[in-house]
């Protein structure tokens, strides 16, 4: 069975290259940077616990161009939000009629708009809950989890290469649950950015953990009205998260450890995106809250603060590097009356 990664960034490389690591048949599409410095170097992966691989030039298969995934029987779509109307279109001109596509993406939207430009073909939500960073020629996972799928029959074709890279599907019969108890922990991402610190770093300050509980109660208090429960990825359920977000410094590094199982210099995506001058996902994210407001008839004003200074951030030549307290001020006039326990 053939596998295909569409998208080979930061996400698509490192499991793409866990998978061709353990013997599976993998192909990577991506752009020409990174085929030329993956045809001089190879794959070199490692993640948070100490683990190396590596996948020599010669054994690894990538192009630039969409014909590589005509042959393939799975499809695992990692390209960032912006990019997936255009993915869908050109994958919609090569696949083959069974092939299985999975959108391991950020945000609820990607899978519906592959869906509307892959009609006849299986598209399942997926999610990729560790950050990946690439640091020089290596692609390293810097925290923990497991990829999560909605389930599917044809999918068993491909669990135990799936296993067999040491990347286990998870399956759902519900995706919706997982995808917004993700959200909520990416909600720090904007956050992350907005610092300009390493999340180990960033999550150990009080006045920045006060932020994200800001935007995850905004969230939340929108999931209950819409009668949406996201489900349980972290230790505790995902309501009590701001309020241990709020506990001083010292007790959240013993209360909070798992959420402190990072890479000392592992950052979110959205900050690699600032620093190298790349449109952010913010949209498909902080977005995301700001969009079920306005089904309900609401409004989620710290969300919509934090998307207005990321693309200020944007469209600014310098790099914003904002103290905790001076964003949580920012946001607490945004939303007044939010830093309620």
């Amino acid at each position: 069975m053939k596998i295909c990664i569409y998208g080979a960034g930061a996400i698509g490389c490192y499991i793409g290259g866990r998978l061709r690591a353990s013997g599976s048949h993998v192909s990577l599409i991506g752009r020409a940077r990174i085929g030329d410095e993956l045809r001089q170097h190879g794959l070199s992966l490692s993640d948070y616990r100490g683990q190396r691989w590596h996948v020599e030039p010669n054994a690894i298969v990538f192009a630039t161009d969409v014909s590589a995934a005509q042959d393939a029987d799975l499809v695992l779509v990692t390209v960032k939000s912006a990019a997936t109307a255009a993915a869908a279109a050109e994958l919609a001109d090569v696949l083959k009629p069974n092939a299985i596509v999975i959108s391991f993406q950020n945000g609820l939207s990607n899978t519906d708009v592959l869906h509307r430009a892959l009609p006849h073909h299986t598209v399942l939500e997926g999610m990729v809950p560790f950050n990946v960073v690439h640091d020089g020629h290596t692609f390293h996972q810097g925290s923990e989890g497991e990829l999560e799928v909605r389930e599917h029959a044809g999918l068993y074709a491909f669990l135990a290469d799936f296993k067999r890279a040491g990347l286990p599907l998870i399956e759902h019969f519900d995706m919706l649950p997982i995808q917004w108890a993700k959200l909520l922990l990416n909600l720090n991402n904007s956050i992350n950015a907005l610092a300009n610190l390493p999340l180990k770093t960033e999550l150990s300050q009080l006045d920045y953990r006060r932020c994200l509980a800001l935007a995850q109660r905004e969230a939340l208090t929108l999931l209950r009205a819409a009668k949406i429960e996201p489900a349980k990825l972290t230790p505790i359920p995902a309501h009590w998260i701001p309020r241990l977000l709020n506990v001083p410094d010292l007790l959240f590094t013993r209360l909070g450890a798992k959420m402190l199982t990072i890479d000392p210099q592992a950052r979110s995506s959205m900050s690699d995106d600032l620093a190298a001058g790349r449109m952010t996902e913010v949209d498909w994210i902080n977005g995301e809250v700001v969009r079920l407001a306005q089904q309900l008839g609401r409004e989620a004003p710290v969300n919509a603060r934090l998307i207005e200074l990321i693309h200020r951030a944007e469209r600014s030549e310098i790099r914003p590097s904002w103290k905790g307290s001076e964003l949580l001020a920012e946001l607490l006039i945004a939303g007044p009356g939010t830093d309620r326990l």
